[in-house]
Order: C-alpha cells, then structure tokens, then sequence
C-alpha cells in the first residue's frame, strides 16, 4: 500500500463516528487509513477509508489479537499507526503491548499505566491523594456491605470499569431510589460482574448544564493542549452513554486537577476528564477518565486543537505548534440529541423553544460533512441494526426469563403436590 511522502498510514480500530472523525483529520492530510470494525458504521463509508478490514465477532479476545498480528504482515502495515477507539480495545492493545510493539508505532500506554484511569476506585484514589472532590462512593463485596451504607436517595450502582454493563444492558449506571430498589440492581450487577467490580455512588444533582470536561493532549504527564467544554446533552438524559450536544466553554476551574491528575498518572495521548459541578458543595468533582478518543472531538478540531494530527505527529517525535483553543463552538449528534430532546421536554427539563433556540451557531457536527457525504447513510443504517439487535436480544432473554420461572414454578408446584 504506498504511502504519500513515506509517512505511515494508520490502522483505525472501530468505525463509529469518533472514527470517522479521526480519519477525516488524517485522510485529509493524505495520510492512508486502514479502518477495522465488526459492524461497517459511518467511518465504513467514508473517502478517506482507504482499506476496509471485517471482522467476525468480539474485538477484545486473543483470536482478535491474532487478527492484528497477522493483517501487519499480509497487508504491509509494518510499523503504522495502531489507533484503537473503544474501551474493549484500548484494554486489548494496552494488555498486549509488547506483542504488538514490534509490529505497529502504539499510541497506547501499556495496562499498569492506563489502569489506573480506566479503572474508577483506582482513579477515585488518586483524586484522593490529589485532594480532587469525586462523588461519595462504596465498594460493598456482598449484600450484606449495601446495609452499611449511610446516605440518601437516589443512588446508582456503576461498574469499576463500564464496558461489561454497557455490553450487557446498554446501561452505564444502575439507579435505585430506595433500599428495595438498590438491592435488586446489586443483584442484578452481580450476575454480570464479580463483585469486586461494583462501586456504589451519590447522584450529584444537575442536567447537563452542569457537565463538563478537559479534553487535552498530554505526554507522559505533561499537558500540551487542552480545552474545556460543557456536555449539554447526552442520550439517555440520566445516564447516558455518549454527549449529543456540547458546547466550548471556559471552565478555567477544573483545568488544573486535571493536569494534576494527568502528571501524577503520567498519561500520554488524547484524554477526556469528565467533571459534575455539584451546587450542594460548590465543587467540581470528578466523574471519569477516557483515554481513547471522546466522542465529540472534532469539536476539539473545529476550536483549533486538532487532536488527532497532533497524536499523529507526536508518534513521529515531530509535535507541531499548538494554537490557543477558541471558543464559541459546539458539537451535536443529531441521532441521538434529537431523541435527547425530547426525553428532556417529558421531564420537563426543557421546552421545543429552548430546544430550538439551542441550535443555531458556529456547529460542527458528528457525521455530517457535505465533502464526505456517505457516512450520513452507513450511521443511519447501522443505528438500525443495533436497535433491532437489542430488540430481539431483550425478547430473548425476556424468553429466557420466563422459561425458567415457569420451571420453579413448576418444581414449587410439584414440591406442594407430595
């Protein structure tokens, strides 16, 4: 595969649209990108993907490993890129760094470094060496620790690390509103993960005004760029699994514990920090640590903090000048905002007007790009195909629940008949 000014390309691993963004940067750079994905998404479709690798099942498995070590040789991509773009294969690479170091120029740390961000109660204890506020939180190790616990409703159950929840239930959180409540979602966390891995946590009260992040580019604990933006939106309103509206704000107060955070971890690469901002105790505290490609950083991009080409030139030791981020700017995913918006006017947390009113400016958007206009189509097709996948995979666990409820009521009915 040539390579423009022999530059290395890049292999992408993922092809949503935090891909699709990442490719657009490069490829309109002329470097080449290698896009690899289970399910073809908007990044699939777009100009700039200059080869197209499928693969057939799980992405975070040795036979996926495997994959990787092989497609560097079949396909001459010795020594390119390797970028991974979701939680499951940030873990993957950073697990197996040494098996793939030889084979690819790895932008990701190895698993003793990133763990500690990747994983809450390690990242909740350096806040608190830091003296960073983080919600109040508990690791119970069985029902029995839930009883313990002294605090009001509403609480939420969340995983150590949110993968396998958001595998499972396409949830991030567990909400319980009252003791009952909380020990069924323990019950039903602990037949997903080992308890070790459940944390208990204060719900910080608040929308999305009241959401913020540091999206920075640091190496080796030294912050080099960043900006500060407010996630206004995210879908579902209560606990979403991604942002569909942000906006570049100026939150000069929660820049520096992020670069404290940043130092004391000595993280390199693109890193999104993610804050509440808790009325109660006028205090920023920390949320969570994402150490792959957030999902709206072409927001970044269109702010003149061009993440992806510096993460690019910096794994060239050739780290361009870096501008001042300007302000002013924001990011909407209309797939799901619009869905957002509409959850909000139930709650009766906004009105079609305030909606409305909220959209017109200097916008950058997910997906839409009239240069690349193909990965509108591919986004639109495979939202439809993962919604009728959780459908039918919900009538089957639905199935399956009640086949074995009508098992023990069968047994308990022939226990009553001797």
């Amino acid at each position: 595969m040539r390579q423009p000014n022999h530059r290395p390309g890049v292999i992408v691993i993922g092809s949503d649209f935090r891909t699709l963004g990442m490719i657009r940067s490069l490829g309109r750079r002329h470097i080449p990108c290698v896009v690899i994905d289970n399910l073809p998404r908007s990044a699939w479709f777009s100009r700039y993907a200059v080869k197209r690798l499928r693969w057939r099942g799980r992405m975070d498995g040795r036979t996926f490993l495997e994959f990787l070590r092989r497609i560097a040789e079949d396909h001459h991509l010795q020594q390119w890129l390797l970028l991974p773009m979701s939680d499951e294969t940030v873990e993957l690479v950073a697990r197996n760094h040494e098996a793939l170091a030889p084979l690819y120029r790895l932008v990701t740390q190895s698993w003793d470094i990133l763990r500690w961000a990747n994983e809450k109660h390690l990242a909740y204890q350096v806040a608190q060496e830091l003296d960073i506020p983080y919600p109040q939180t508990w690791y119970p190790s069985c029902e029995g620790d839930l009883k313990t616990i002294q605090a009001p409703f509403p609480l939420i159950i969340k995983p150590v690390a949110s993968l396998r929840l958001q595998q499972e239930l396409r949830l991030k959180a567990l909400p319980a509103r009252d003791e009952k409540e909380l020990l069924a979602q323990y019950r039903l966390a602990s037949e997903i993960l080992d308890p070790g891995q459940i944390l208990v946590q204060e719900v910080i009260p608040g929308d999305g005004q009241t959401q913020f992040s540091v999206a920075a580019y640091c190496k080796e604990g030294r912050t080099l760029a960043w900006m500060t933006a407010r996630r206004t939106r995210q879908y579902p309103i209560d606990y979403g699994l991604g942002s569909s509206f942000v906006e570049a704000v100026e939150v000069p107060e929660i820049v520096e514990p992020t670069r404290q955070l940043l130092a004391r971890m000595r993280l390199s690469g693109m890193v999104e920090v993610e804050f509440k901002y808790d009325r109660r105790t006028d205090q920023y505290k920390l949320l969570d640590i994402n150490t792959r490609p957030w999902g709206w950083h072409t927001l970044a991009v269109a702010c003149g903090l061009d993440f992806p080409w510096i993460q690019y030139c910096d794994a060239l030791h050739d780290v361009p000048a870096i501008p001042a981020p300007r302000y002013g700017y924001r990011w909407i995913r209309v797939l799901t905002d619009l869905p957002a918006a509409l959850q909000e006017m139930r709650a009766g947390i906004t009105s079609p007007r305030t909606y409305l009113r909220s959209l017109p400016g200097k916008t950058t958007f997910s997906v839409l790009d009239w240069r690349d206009p193909l990965p509108v189509f591919g986004d639109f097709a495979s939202a439809v195909v993962r919604v009728l996948f959780a459908f039918l995979t919900r009538r089957r666990r639905l199935a399956t629940w009640r086949q074995a409820a009508n098992k023990s009521s069968r047994r308990i009915l022939r226990i009553l008949a001797k």
